[in-house]
C-alpha cells in the first residue's frame, strides 16, 4: 500500500474514502493469512499497516471525531483537539519512542449501585490504541471462537441471545450461567504478552500501557495486574485473555457429552443436557486471567406446548 505523504494540510479535505480503503484492503489480507496459518505473513503485513499514514489518519480521527469519549480528557486535559491539532497529532504518532502517559480513573455508576472504575487514556495514547487495534484485531479476528461475541466488529448481544436461544429451542436444557471475577482487574500482564506474541514495536507499546500507572484523586497507583477499562484496545486485550475458554472448558468430556458455550465479553453461559451438582468454571492461568469459583445462577428450559416453550425458567 502507498504511504501518502503528499496530503492536504486540510483535515477534512483528506481523502478518507480512500484512506479507509487502504486500510481495510490491508486488513483484510492480513485476516487472510491469520486463517490461513501463515504467521511470516501476517506479521510482513502487521507492519506495513502499522508504519502506514492511512491508519495513523484514520486512527487519529476515530478517537477524536467517531468514538464517544471524544469528549473525555485524559490527565493532559486535552479533549476534542481542532483540525490542526489532529494534523499534527497524526505526524506526532510517528514516535515510538515515548513513554505511555498515565490513565485518569474515574467511576461510573454500574445497575447494581456500585460503582465501576475507568481508566482514561490521553488522546495520543487513545490514538496509538486505534493504530496498534486496527493491526491485531484482523489476526485474532480470524482465531477467535465463533460462540463469542463481545466487543467483536459485526457482533452484538443480540446475536448471542439468538445464539443462545439455538441451543435451548429443540430439546430441554440446563443453562448455567457464570462470569469471570473481575476480568479487566485480573489480566496477568506476563501471561498476556506471551499469549498476544505480537511484532515490535507493538508488543513494547502494549507492555507500555499495561505499566503506565493509573492517577486515582491524584494517587498514583501501578498494578501489577489487569487492564483498565476505558482504553481502546482494552476489550480486544480481554477477548484475547479469555480465548480458548470453551476449548478449556470441554477438554476432560467426551464429545458426546460437551455442553454449548456462549461467552460475550466476561460474561457466558453453559448449556448441559443434564445438571452436574457442584459443577465448577475451570481454573484459567494458561489465559491469564481468573474465574468466579461457581456459576452465578441455574435455570431449565421446560419443553410447553406445541413446540415448546422458548422461555428460560429458574431451575
Amino acid at each position: 500500500m502507498a504511504d501518502v505523504e503528499r496530503h492536504t494540510e486540510d483535515w477534512q479535505r483528506l481523502p478518507w474514502a480512500g484512506i479507509q480503503r487502504n486500510v481495510y484492503r490491508l486488513q483484510k489480507r492480513i485476516y487472510q493469512a491469520s486463517r490461513r496459518g501463515h504467521s511470516k505473513r501476517v506479521h510482513n503485513l502487521q507492519r506495513l499497516l502499522h508504519r502506514s499514514w492511512s491508519a495513523r489518519c484514520l486512527a487519529v480521527r476515530k478517537v477524536t471525531q467517531d468514538n464517544r469519549g471524544k469528549r473525555t480528557a485524559g490527565v493532559d486535559g486535552v479533549a476534542l483537539p481542532t483540525p490542526e491539532q489532529r494534523l499534527r497529532l497524526v505526524e506526532d504518532l510517528r514516535d515510538l519512542s515515548r513513554k505511555a502517559a498515565p490513565v485518569r480513573r474515574v467511576y461510573i455508576p454500574k445497575t447494581n449501585g456500585e460503582m465501576r472504575p475507568l481508566g482514561i487514556p490521553t488522546m495520543r495514547d487513545r490514538a496509538m490504541q486505534a493504530r496498534v487495534k486496527m493491526v491485531l484485531e484482523p489476526e485474532w479476528e480470524a482465531r477467535f471462537e465463533p460462540n463469542s461475541y463481545g466487543f467483536r466488529p459485526g457482533r452484538s448481544a443480540h446475536d448471542a441471545v439468538e445464539a443462545i436461544y439455538n441451543y435451548v429451542r429443540l430439546k430441554p436444557k440446563y443453562v448455567l450461567d457464570a462470569d469471570i471475577e473481575k476480568c479487566f482487574d485480573r489480566i496477568g500482564h506476563k501471561a498476556l504478552l506471551k499469549k498476544l506474541s505480537a511484532i515490535q514495536p507493538i508488543d513494547h507499546l502494549v507492555r507500555g500501557w499495561l505499566k503506565a500507572g493509573i492517577m486515582d484523586n491524584r494517587e498514583m497507583i501501578f498494578p501489577a495486574v489487569g487492564t483498565p477499562q476505558g482504553g481502546v484496545i482494552s476489550p480486544l486485550l480481554a477477548n484475547v485473555a479469555l480465548h480458548g475458554l470453551e476449548d478449556e472448558m470441554n477438554s476432560l468430556l467426551p464429545k458426546s457429552s460437551r455442553p454449548g458455550v456462549i461467552r460475550y465479553a466476561d460474561d457466558f453461559v453453559r448449556h448441559e443436557a443434564r445438571y452436574v451438582h457442584g459443577a465448577r468454571a475451570p481454573t484459567a492461568r494458561r489465559r491469564a486471567v481468573s474465574l468466579s469459583p461457581q456459576p452465578t445462577g441455574r435455570a431449565t428450559r421446560r419443553p410447553g406446548l406445541a413446540g415448546g416453550d422458548n422461555r428460560v425458567r429458574p431451575g
